[in-house]
This record gives C-alpha cells, sequence and structure tokens, in this order.
C-alpha cells in the first residue's frame, strides 16, 4: 500500500472517530424523539449542512483565524471540552422544563434550532473535529490535490452521519423510547468524559506535562 493511499486511510479514520456518525444517532434521537418524520429529515439535512460548512470553514481558515486571534490550538480545545461536557449534561439530565415547554409552543422553530445546536454544533462538527479539520491542512500555503481530498473525506464522513441519522427512526422502533433515553443518558456520560480527557490533554499540552497521552477528541 502506497503512503499517500495510507495518509488518505489514516485521515478518514481520524474524521470518522471525531465527527462519530454513529455517536450522532442517540443525540439525533434524543432531540427528535417528539417530532414528526418531515421535521427529523429536516433537522437531519440542516444539521449536516451547517456541520459541513463550519468544518470546510475551519479546513481553509482554521489556522489563520487562530493565529490572527492568538489563540492557541489547546485553549481552543480547552473552550470546546467545557462547551462539550455542558452539552453532556443535558443529555444525561435532559431537557429543562422550560426548553420542553418552548419545544411544545413552537415545534418547526426549535427544529430548525436544534439542527444548530446541539446536533451540528458540537455534535456533529465537535471541537475536536474542528481542530482535526485545521490539521488536516495544516500548511500555510494552499495545496490544491490535498484539500480537494481532505473535503471529499470530510463529506463522505457526513454523508454517511446524514444516512445514519435518516435510519433513527427504524432504530428508535426497535428500541422504543425508554431505551432511547437510557442510550441518550449512557451516551451522555462517555460524551462528559471524553470532554473531560480532551481538557485534561490540552491542559498538560499547554504545560508540557510528560507522560500525558493525548487519548482526548484529537
Amino acid at each position: 500500500m502506497s503512503t499517500d493511499i495510507q495518509n488518505i486511510i489514516n485521515e478518514f479514520v481520524m474524521m470518522w472517530v471525531l465527527i462519530d456518525p454513529i455517536g450522532t444517532v442517540p443525540v439525533f434521537l434524543m432531540v427528535t424523539a417528539s417530532m414528526k418524520e418531515e421535521h427529523r429529515k429536516m433537522i437531519a439535512t440542516r444539521a449536516v449542512l451547517v456541520a459541513g460548512v463550519v468544518l470546510v470553514g475551519f479546513l481553509f481558515g482554521g489556522h489563520l483565524l487562530l493565529r490572527a486571534l492568538g489563540i492557541p490550538l489547546p485553549s481552543f480545545q480547552i473552550a470546546g471540552g467545557i462547551v462539550l461536557f455542558l452539552f453532556a449534561l443535558t443529555m444525561i439530565f435532559g431537557p429543562s422544563k422550560a426548553e420542553q415547554e418552548k419545544e411544545e409552543a413552537g415545534t418547526l422553530e426549535r427544529a430548525r434550532s436544534i439542527a444548530v445546536f446541539p446536533l451540528a454544533i458540537p455534535s456533529i462538527a465537535s471541537p475536536g473535529a474542528m481542530l482535526g479539520v485545521v490539521l488536516l491542512n495544516d500548511s500555510e500555503k494552499l495545496q490544491i490535490e490535498s484539500s480537494l481530498i481532505d473535503l471529499a473525506i470530510i463529506f463522505v464522513v457526513l454523508g454517511i452521519t446524514l444516512v445514519f441519522m435518516y435510519a433513527a427512526k427504524p432504530i428508535l422502533r426497535v428500541i422504543g423510547d425508554s431505551g432511547a433515553s437510557v442510550l441518550s443518558r449512557i451516551m451522555g456520560l462517555i460524551l462528559a468524559a471524553v470532554a473531560v480527557d480532551s481538557v485534561l490533554s490540552a491542559v498538560a499540552q499547554f504545560f508540557n506535562i510528560p507522560g500525558v497521552s493525548s487519548g482526548g477528541l484529537l
């Protein structure tokens, strides 16, 4: 196997892990549990499009943006880990009463909102995924061939994510509302652990603490 093909496989695996199409399903089930099928599909499509725009933006401008703001990568990772942890808490404990009343009052508006947050960000375009695409294109000069390959990898993984979300209804039919609730809380706990690990690894990287592996979002 040539080096180029091996690099493509490695980059695909990295983006698969960071975007996590399978892990997106419990989040999607949680935020769309009481919605109609047309709203589910609209949310899934909108979420993938928003996540795609964000990731492509970070692919081409992430390094420039962080450098212009003087923000080191570990600082961005810590901030993203905190946001991800707060979102994981909502998966564990469920939405508040005020959020439930808001959902009942305007289903379509709520659907448009949750397609962006928490589904597109930080579930699909997670802090780790944003940093991952920055690392994919870490060169200061634009390399067209490499950038096209990176774009293809991102779009393929996002496409698979969309297919999984479209298939969420049959999954919900099998596991039921109770199973979806249990799965959502388990995934929330795992997501919280991933967020904490991401923050710890970023702190270790920032302070150059030896012996700490980066097993978090990156």
